[in-house]
């Protein structure tokens, strides 16, 4: 960018006071703000890569896929900020969709809430997942930094601005696309909080404070619906790490049927799983669920499966029809 006179001696000193030196491999947090890559150059003017999304309006909670795309490049810098005031912090968080070019970083103390490359190496798309905060503002744009080379950069590409519903959006911007206007998630995803309604009268409930409510961040929850010849099962609790559910014949942990709900890099997982003794869980080869979905909003972890009452095929699952004991766990989790 050629500025003249006294915008050059503005814009060196911001480069001076919040700019990343060559970071190839993409832990660029001190960006979080001016996502200026400053590499002894001014940014281009033209930006040559496109920032799409697969929707236009969401809730607190949804899902959008959102792509950068054009010729090849070696780092970037993504985030989500409220379109009314670009200079403020992030917004929400993000899920990455691979994990060898791209990385989640924390912006503004928010956890996730920008992406960055992992290497110098060419890359030419990026695909991540942002999810929208409970606060989150009407209007969100996207933007991006992006390095073809050293010295070749663009700062802050405008990217599409999405709504919540009932906001009027603006023409969107040259960097929007029209394609994919779908809403649908990507992932199997709780489009809200688990809810307490019905509790004793539609569906056996478990909290701890009692009566608390599902969706607040302090309260554990399990409820257990019998559909005809199934349960639907809902666990939440305030977890970054992993939630567990598990059946027992005693008060001792050991020879339990277990129901783990773990996060990996932003990504929930749910497995069945047998303890033995008062070991680490045994992973099922083979996973006996049905309409698995998850949230992870604000710190809280919330899942949903369905499983048959009988499943005489999978060794390790109980019959849902007499009584047990039932744990429920939470902590951290780390490599698997």
């Amino acid at each position: 960018m050629e500025l003249p006179g006294f915008a050059v001696a503005v814009w060196m000193f911001v480069c001076l006071y919040a700019c990343v030196v060559g970071y190839p491999n993409g832990k660029v947090r001190e960006a979080c703000t001016s996502m200026v890559p400053c590499h002894g150059s001014s940014p281009q003017l033209s930006p040559e890569h496109t920032i799409t999304v697969n929707g236009t309006e969401f809730k607190p909670g949804d899902i959008i896929e959102v792509r950068l795309s054009g010729p090849d490049f070696e780092g970037f810098f993504i985030q989500a900020r409220d379109a009314e005031h670009l200079d403020s912090p992030a917004v929400g968080s993000f899920v990455l969709a691979d994990q060898r070019h791209s990385q989640l970083l924390t912006c503004a103390r928010t956890k996730n809430s920008a992406v960055s490359h992992t290497s110098k190496a060419k890359k030419k798309d990026i695909k991540v997942y942002w999810i929208a905060p409970g606060d989150a503002p009407k209007r969100v744009q996207f933007l991006a930094t992006v390095v073809k080379k050293y010295r070749i950069f663009w700062v802050k590409i405008p990217g599409p601005i999405v709504s919540q519903p009932d906001v009027l959006s603006p023409t969107p911007p040259l960097h929007a696309t029209s394609e994919a206007m779908s809403t649908s998630h990507p992932v199997p995803y709780i489009s809200k909080p688990f809810s307490a309604s019905g509790c004793g009268i539609m569906k056996f409930c478990i909290r701890n404070p009692t009566n608390c409510d599902p969706g607040s961040a302090s309260c554990f929850f399990l409820s257990f619906q019998q559909e005809e010849s199934s349960v639907f099962i809902e666990m939440s609790g305030p977890s970054e790490g992993y939630l567990a559910l598990a059946f027992s014949h005693d008060q001792w942990m050991g020879g339990d049927d277990a129901y783990l709900c773990v996060n990996e890099g932003h990504r929930i997982h749910v497995s069945t799983a047998q303890l033995k003794e008062r070991s680490h869980p045994l992973l099922d080869s083979e996973n006996a669920l049905e309409d698995v979905s998850w949230r992870l909003v604000d710190g809280i972890l919330q899942c949903s499966f369905r499983r048959s009452i009988h499943l005489p095929a999978y060794k390790g699952r109980f019959n849902l029809d007499t009584s047990y004991y039932i744990f429920l766990a939470d902590g951290e989790a780390s490599e698997g």
